[in-house]
């Protein structure tokens, strides 16, 4: 049913609003001036409408309600009869634009009951109707907008770092770019959610082949700062658009499956983080109308912001705000993440490689940082134990950065087995958690394991050491917890390419895909992975280029000269710890521990082989003395008689 007009009367004159419904039960507002009012909407409306005082232009923000996702929409006309043009879908992004605006014909007006004024409600009938337009945002609106909805939610900010508002003691600052240790202890409430079944079926509405899942949309583009410059944030949308294009280029794309991502719900989410947290960073203005207004107030209220250097808004120094789209981007890369693992885990996908954005290892049960809102990987752990019955779940993190997020969700979990290889410095390296002494605690004891790199960039780590921690810790200890299913963080800021701040390691985009490699021998070949951190857009290009054609089963020898290079000092040392902690929980590394860490890859290999090799052959002697061994005869007591 249409809503009614809004009307409002301005002390300089009149200001009418007006609510007109367009194909797919959407609906569009126009007005006459920039202040709009929608307290007496109905909420199935899904509009939004923000006050503009720079611009002699009214503006709203209009949400397709098959997405939940928002977009600022111009109204160039002062006069209230008009309408946009019918927009032209573009396959590539989804978007709609539409270049200009026109008045309403005649017809259209005596077909709504208007007169030639426009002063009564337009009524057009939903089949003629063209389709609401969504134009190309513009850099002054986004943030007129964004400001405009901050105000109203009477958020409090942080300007410039300085006063505090509301009386809330200030968010601590987080800078993801440089060292900042942070310290967590937070509890995690989990109760069972129904089982859903998921549609099985693609983007292109087909029954998946059986090989290697993509997934990827679009809506996780618009999570970017209302500074409007990316060059001002490492963690941006161009990240995940390079990527997929380029699996597109090299012909990838085409012999994989792209399945259709989605949003998780906000029950999902809450099977890791809590329920206020759920609230405050997975709803937009939007649908916030859809719940209990009574509830949220008191939540939103607390919400804390930084005004950033860049003009931008953020939930800390590092990560950005978008009230707009953050929340829908973020569930989308958790509930992507999370079909995909469905897919593999039922068997209808062999593997798969989500590219999504934002990240989530940072994001603990109760806090956003690091660029992270929601634990994806976490969450779609979570969810494969609670609908598909997976009853050890192994995560992977190779993110230079520490997954402190995951390692707090799965801390006391022995189901969940957490290894992460990142730098560390003795604390000294964002966000400063993963020492190797962090095992886990209670029933979960033994069950994190953190190959804590130490010693700076003297040398970098590289292609060597991680070879050697995948040989030595993390493939022993996954071997024998023998996991259902293998979800992999996958943070491509190790990779060579990126200043020390934001790694400073040396990881070739060819040893990420030798590593794939070998995790693809867990689990029945049941790998999932998920786009973490990485922000050089050719070395997260070339990394993630290179794990899918490993989930696809290209061989990519690494060069001779990376498999006879041995691991630095640093690395050996730090691997020495790791193993000398880890030896306490698992057999594995027990037998492992006075083995040759200083080795290159190839004579380690060469080693284990002729011991290998020795062990079957001293095996195989001895089942030949067993079978050959005859039972003595007992002639004695017969002889001396005789004799």
């Amino acid at each position: 049913m249409l809503p009614q007009a809004v009307r409002q009367q301005s002390p300089q004159e009149g200001v009418e609003c007006q609510v007109l419904p367009c194909s797919r039960g959407e609906f569009r507002v126009a007005s006459s001036r920039q202040q709009l009012d929608i307290s007496s909407v109905d909420p199935q409306a899904l509009l939004l409408l923000a006050e503009v005082r720079s611009q002699q232009l009214p503006a709203l923000v209009a949400e397709d309600p098959l997405t939940e996702t928002t977009s600022p929409v111009l109204w160039f006309e002062q006069h209230p009869r008009c309408r946009p043009l019918q927009g032209q879908r573009k396959v590539d992004d989804g978007l709609l634009d539409t270049p200009a605006v026109v008045p309403l014909s005649k017809t259209e007006l005596s077909q709504s009951g208007k007169d030639e004024t426009g002063a009564q409600v337009q009524q057009l009938d939903n089949s003629r109707a063209p389709c609401t337009a969504r134009l190309r945002e513009l850099p002054f609106m986004t943030n007129i907008i964004h400001a405009a909805q901050m105000e109203t939610l009477a958020v409090p900010m942080i300007l410039g770092g300085g006063g505090v508002g509301g009386g809330v003691a200030p968010h601590r600052p987080l800078f993801r770019t440089q060292s900042s240790p942070a310290a967590t202890s937070l509890s995690l409430g989990d109760s069972p959610l129904p089982l859903a079944t998921p549609e099985i079926t693609t983007a292109t509405g087909v029954k998946p082949r059986f090989t290697t899942g993509l997934v990827y949309d679009s809506q996780m583009l618009k999570h970017q700062c209302t500074c409007g410059d990316n060059s001002s944030h490492p963690e941006h949308a161009g990240r995940i658009q390079s990527i997929w294009s380029r699996l597109q280029e090299r012909g990838l794309r085409g012999q994989c499956e792209t399945i259709r991502g989605r949003k998780a719900s906000l029950e999902e989410l809450q099977s890791v983080h809590s329920e206020r947290h759920v609230l405050l960073y997975g709803t937009n203005p939007l649908n916030r109308l859809k719940l209990d207004n009574r509830k949220l107030a008191g939540i939103l209220s607390q919400r804390m912001f930084v005004m950033l250097p860049c003009g931008g808004v953020g939930v800390d120094n590092d990560t950005i705000w978008n009230e707009s789209h953050t929340s829908t981007a973020s569930r989308m890369a958790a509930g992507s993440i999370t079909e995909l693992a469905f897919r593999v885990a039922k068997g209808e996908l062999k593997n798969g490689f989500a590219v999504v954005r934002p990240p989530g290892h940072h994001a603990d049960p109760s806090n956003p940082m690091g660029f992270c809102y929601f634990n994806s990987v976490a969450i779609a752990a979570k969810q494969l134990q609670q609908k598909m019955s997976a009853s050890k779940v192994l995560i992977v993190d190779w993110d230079v950065h520490h997954g402190n997020g995951t390692q707090e969700v799965f801390y006391n979990d022995p189901s969940v087995l957490y290894i992460s290889l990142h730098r560390y410095d003795d604390g000294n390296f964002f966000p400063g958690s993963g020492s190797a002494a962090e095992v886990g605690s209670g029933a979960g004891e033994g069950f994190n394991v953190n190959v804590a790199w130490t010693g700076g960039l003297e040398p970098p780590m590289g292609d060597a050491e991680y070879l050697a921690a995948f040989r030595t810790v993390v493939m022993p200890i996954a071997q024998e917890f023998s996991p259902d299913v293998v979800l992999v963080s996958a943070g491509f800021d190790a990779a060579d390419g990126h200043a020390p701040p934001l790694g400073g390691y040396k990881v070739s985009a060819k040893c990420f895909g030798f590593l794939t490699r070998q995790l693809m021998s867990l689990a029945g070949g049941r790998v999932v992975m998920a786009l973490e951190g990485g922000h050089d857009l050719t070395a997260i290009c070339d990394a993630s280029e290179a794990c899918v054609s490993a989930l696809l089963g290209v061989q990519e020898p690494l060069s001779e000269e990376v498999l006879l290079k041995t691991p630095s000092l640093n690395g050996v040392r730090s691997l020495q710890k790791v193993l000398q902690v880890q030896s306490q929980y698992w057999q594995s590394v027990r037998r492992s521990q006075g083995g040759p860490l200083g080795r290159s890859f190839l004579s380690a290999e060469s080693r284990d082989r002729e011991e290998t090799d020795a062990v079957n052959a001293l095996a195989s002697l001895s089942v030949h003395v067993l079978t050959t061994k005859r039972v003595p005869d007992e002639p004695m007591e017969h002889d001396e008689d005789s004799m």
